[in-house]
């Protein structure tokens, strides 16, 4: 089916020409998966709710500013791709799917995040960039589990203090924000293994050489006077650096791929839970 095509449907309600969308998908797929990237989609179907147990739902690059309340029958949802949207606020339903282990909100337009996200104490991985966001919403604070959170090119100036409470975190990234100063939570927070602080606006590193858990530290494109103090065998990438690998990128961040990161292969591919 052509993407004209498909565009021109997304505007028709008719069941038969949302049936056309979903290319006679009758059935829940036997791997619990359901992929419907880049269908030009402006509503969800909500034939797609009857399958109660689906593992994993992919509506990456589409054109969905909301979603229906039926969307909570799927409880055993733990995967939910939302990145390429036009979503301008999460919508609740969403924090209803209390089994969720990822969340993409890549690439839409959240100013804000809903207190109700805290209902989410499954999730793992947050990829909450390429968004409005001016501050990081104190709720991400309220995952206990969240071990990746990914909030690059956003416009961030800081970061909430609550942050250290996620003990379970051990990748952020915040490539392409407005941080003028390395975010002094993140000097309290040992057990981080991966800090991205690529694109920014720092002018001074403290030494990072107390965090124990620390592996690499990405700090490249900023005008900073110094490269960060760190531990030995700690991997730097940014100037002064020892050593400046060719590591891989994805939309301008640094990105080491781990099994609960987004990664650079098609919908069908995406990572598992933990």
């Amino acid at each position: 089916m052509g993407n004209s095509l498909k565009a021109i449907l997304a505007f028709v309600p008719s069941n038969k020409c949302q049936k056309y969308l979903l290319e006679d998908l009758e059935e829940m797929p036997v791997d619990k998966m359901v992929d419907l990237s880049g269908r030009q989609m402006r509503r969800l179907p909500l034939h797609i709710c009857s399958f109660r147990e689906l593992v994993k739902l992919y509506l990456s690059d589409n054109n969905l500013n909301h979603l229906p309340p039926e969307l909570e029958q799927l409880q055993n949802l733990q995967i939910l791709a939302l990145d390429f949207n036009n979503f301008k606020a999460l919508p609740l339903v969403v924090c209803t799917l209390k089994q969720l282990c990822i969340l993409y909100l890549g690439n839409n337009k959240l100013c804000s995040l809903p207190l109700e996200l805290r209902l989410l104490q499954n999730l793992k991985t947050l990829w909450i960039e390429s968004n409005c966001l001016q501050y990081l919403p104190e709720v991400v604070c309220e995952l206990s589990l969240l071990k990746t959170l990914h909030a690059g090119s956003n416009a961030l100036r800081t970061l909430p203090p609550q942050l250290q409470c996620l003990q379970e975190l051990r990748t952020i990234w915040l490539s392409g924000n407005l941080l003028s100063e390395f975010p002094p939570v993140l000097l309290d927070m040992p057990f981080l293994e991966v800090i991205d602080v690529d694109r920014n606006s720092i002018q001074f590193f403290p030494s990072l050489a107390h965090l124990s858990g620390l592996k690499l530290v990405i700090y490249d494109h900023n005008p900073c006077r110094n490269a960060p103090k760190v531990a030995k065998g700690v991997r730097r990438v940014g100037r002064w650096s020892e050593e400046t690998p060719e590591p891989r990128k994805r939309s301008g961040a640094v990105i080491e791929i781990t099994l609960d990161e987004k990664p650079l292969l098609p919908p069908a591919t995406k990572s598992e839970p933990e």
